[in-house]
């Protein structure tokens, strides 16, 4: 088994046999022949020799040569010397200390430093070449010298360590005499400010190399602080002074563009030379001092700020507002800022020759304005606010009415028009200063609303931008009597752009002045859905024979609701005569005890024409049609003269002339007029065209528009006045029936309080509703200046 395996069977250990290892008879002696013990003067031979060695190498480093001991022997030399103890390190570096400020003293300073005078920036250069030839020759002493820096500097709480030692020793020397700086140091702190000068003015001498160096420097020696940045910060003082006197004469544009280039040279200075961050600070905030502060009266000059305003200088009005904000008083820019808003807008409300412009013209200033307060006011709301505040108060001021003649808001008058524009001619209204920039339609869409790309969201904004003018109004009854009138108009002549668009704006107008300032005009489009309704009513009651050719279409209206409308006699035609009578028939049995009254001056026609080359469908108003229809009855050529017609139709001659001006005189013509030209005499003649041709089967001829004469106008600025009296004396009843006594002052103060919503009323017409009351008994008067209520 074993040969199997591989093993063998152990041989036979003889354990009486003697053994070399003997355990209790200890080590053996150790035996040095020829042994040599130096002697104590060994030693100091040794001392002597290294600290001869490392003078030497002192020397050739101060003569920026290489030491001829190697480095290894130096290191382990002053290691040595330092192991001897403190007392022999200790001389070590006071040794160490003494070469070094002999060396920098009498050896390099009068080297490189010219004995004669020199101008700042030289003695700068020198002293940094000097600098530059210590820190090399430092790093090299620093690793002779390790083991004295690392050991025994290291934990010396009395002595600072090599590289702590060698720039102390170079400031002392070069930069201080005593505890004051030294002619040397000034010279090239004065040097840097010179330096910073230079590039102040763009000048060759500049060199940025050794401005970043000084700065380094300075900062490495510790005396950044304490030399130079008071000294830096007194030049840069009277710099800016010397500075902002010469330019502060300039326009502001340039001053402003002056001061922001300034600002940002002297940033972007302090960055690249790494001035400390104390000092970017202290010099900023002296800069918008002297630039800003001192010189706001320049920045804020109104006559300045308004030319900046007129020419659209957004850069320059971004950076005088950012030079504003960053001195802490943009709020002063308020002022001017309403100054020039007051002025434009005053002398655009009161300028008559461009009346029919007035709107279009506030709301590209408004849109101008919002534009600088977007792009160039950081969207200051504080100039928003003032924006609102001055277009308020020139709105309503009083010497725009007296323009006018008027003693209520034409502003008001005008919007109303302006709205009307818009809702008639949707966005072919809009004119092209207005339309929604890039800008509008990103912010739209922030905002969640439909973009201002959408035709329908583009009339809206444009109503939108009509209702901030209305807003600013505080007698909004005149507005609301001209919208009355055009909306009137609009609804029965069929005008609006848009039904969502009417009923969008009726909407806005009830959130802003309430369902009391909507009522009646809701009541006009209520009016509309009745009489169609009531149509259908009177079709369904019709027989089968009394169906023709004519479709009469009836629009009922509240009196009440609507603006009052002349009566204008006209001979209707048989036919549209017997339908009317069987149409009031039916209205009046179907509402007993109301009344129809008539305006044929606002109904209008489909007119079917037969002329030689086509059929034509012509769009035309009520008088209109009634004169086309009497050359039914003409013979082929046959004409009519102007007195004929007259008769005819019974019409007063203005509106006989208009109504024919519009179908001989205008661009479609059915009509001919002899003799031929633009005015309608009593003299004249008129025939069919039959020549009439058109690319369209249905022609809309529009009515030559009588523009609303002067009267008209006064008489609308009445009725609202008178109105408004009515408004102030049940204001004065109704304060007075709750309040029952009332001194004089606080029930002036209540009526307008109350009415301002309407109109503004001057105290001393309040005081003429009062007396008038108190002829009428409502109120009495007692001593003491109060009033009674009378039950």
């Amino acid at each position: 088994m074993n040969k199997t395996m591989g093993f063998s069977r152990p041989g036979v250990v003889d354990l009486t046999r003697p053994s070399n290892f003997q355990p209790h008879t200890g080590a053996k002696r150790l035996v040095i022949k020829n042994l040599r013990i130096s002697s104590p003067n060994d030693g100091e031979q040794y001392f002597k020799k290294t600290w001869n060695e490392l003078d030497a190498a002192l020397t050739s480093v101060f003569s920026n040569e290489q030491p001829v001991t190697p480095l290894e022997v130096l290191c382990r030399g002053v290691e040595s010397i330092c192991r001897r103890g403190k007392d022999k390190a200790d001389q070590l570096y006071r040794h160490l200390e003494l070469q070094c400020h002999t060396h920098i003293k009498d050896g390099l300073l009068p080297k490189y430093l010219s004995k004669g005078d020199s101008s700042s920036v030289e003695t700068l250069r020198a002293v940094e070449t000097v600098w530059g030839i210590w820190r090399t020759q430092l790093i090299l002493l620093r690793s002779i010298f390790s083991y004295l820096d690392r050991s025994y500097l290291l934990n010396s709480k009395t002595l600072p360590q090599l590289e702590d030692m060698g720039i102390r020793q170079f400031r002392q020397i070069v930069f201080l005499k005593g505890k004051e700086i030294s002619k040397t140091g000034a010279q090239a702190i004065l040097g840097i400010c010179e330096l910073v000068e230079y590039d102040r003015k763009s000048l060759d001498l500049f060199d940025s190399s050794l401005l970043r160096a000084s700065i380094a420097t300075i900062h490495i020696l510790g005396i950044y602080t304490s030399l130079f940045e008071e000294r830096f910060q007194e030049l840069s003082s009277a710099y800016l002074e010397n500075f902002a006197s010469e330019r502060s004469s300039s326009p502001l544009r340039e001053y402003i563009s002056s001061c922001d280039d300034l600002l940002r040279r002297e940033s972007l200075r302090c960055d690249t030379y790494n001035f400390d961050s104390t000092t970017k600070k202290t010099l900023l905030d002296t800069a918008h001092d002297i630039l800003v502060r001192k010189r706001a009266d320049v920045l804020l000059e109104p006559v300045a700020v308004s030319k900046l305003l007129d020419d659209k200088e957004m850069a320059s009005l971004k950076s005088l507002y950012q030079l504003l904000r960053l001195s802490d008083i943009q709020a002063q820019l308020k002022k001017p800022f309403a100054h020039y808003i007051k002025y434009v807008g005053s002398s655009i409300a009161m300028d008559k020759e461009r009346g029919d412009e007035m709107v279009v013209r506030l709301l590209e200033l408004k849109r101008s304005l919002d534009t600088v307060i977007r792009d160039s006011f950081n969207k200051d709301g504080t100039f928003t606010f003032c924006l609102r505040d001055a277009f308020g108060q020139f709105i309503n001021d009083r010497q725009v009415a007296k323009a006018w003649g008027t003693d209520t808001s034409k502003v008001g008058e005008m919007i109303a028009k302006y709205m009307d524009g818009l809702l008639r001619g949707g966005l072919k209204a809009v004119p092209r200063s207005l339309v929604s920039d890039a800008t509008d339609r990103n912010e739209a869409e922030k905002n969640g609303q439909a973009s201002t790309g959408d035709e329908d969201a583009e009339l809206d904004r444009q109503l939108e931008q009509g209702l901030e003018l209305f807003r600013f109004i505080e007698g909004k009854d005149v507005f609301e009597a001209f919208y009355k009138k055009d909306l009137a108009r609009r609804l029965l002549m069929a005008r609006s752009a848009s039904q969502d668009a009417e009923r969008n704006m009726l909407a806005k107008l009830r959130g802003e002045c309430g369902n009391s300032f909507t009522h009646n005009l809701e009541q006009m489009f209520k009016d509309q859905d009745i009489s169609r309704d009531e149509m259908i009513s009177y079709k369904q009651s019709l027989s089968n024979t009394s169906k023709t050719t004519l479709d009469l279409q009836v629009s009922v209206l509240s009196s009440a609701a609507w603006p009052t409308y002349p009566d204008i006699e006209v001979n209707l035609p048989a036919e549209v005569a017997r339908h009317i009578e069987k149409y009031d028939r039916h209205y009046k049995h179907k509402h007993s005890g109301r009344r129809l009254t008539w305006k044929h001056s606002l109904a209008h026609s489909v007119v079917k024409a037969t002329f030689k080359k086509s059929v034509k469908e012509l769009l035309v108003s009520g008088f209109q049609a009634i004169v086309l229809v009497l050359f039914n009855d003409l013979e082929d050529g046959g004409h009519l003269s102007y007195k004929d017609i007259s008769k005819a139709t019974g019409l007063v001659d203005v509106e006989l002339k208009r109504t024919l001006q519009s179908l001989a005189c205008a661009k479609i013509r059915p009509l001919a007029k002899y003799p031929k030209g633009r005015d309608v005499n009593d003299t004249d003649t008129f025939t069919i065209n039959l020549n009439f041709s058109d690319p369209k089967y249905r022609i809309k001829i529009n009515q030559i528009q009588l523009k609303e004469t002067k009267e008209e106008n006064k008489e609308t600025h009445e009725r609202v006045i008178q109105d408004r009296s009515f408004e102030t004396q049940a204001a004065i009843v109704r304060i007075m029936k709750s309040r029952k006594t009332m001194t004089h002052q606080n029930l002036v103060a209540e009526v307008i309080n109350q009415t301002k919503g309407r109109g503004a009323v001057e105290p001393a017409e309040i005081k003429k509703h009062i007396e008038k009351l108190i002829e009428k008994d409502y109120i009495e008067r007692e001593d003491g200046g109060h009033y009674t209520y009378l039950a």
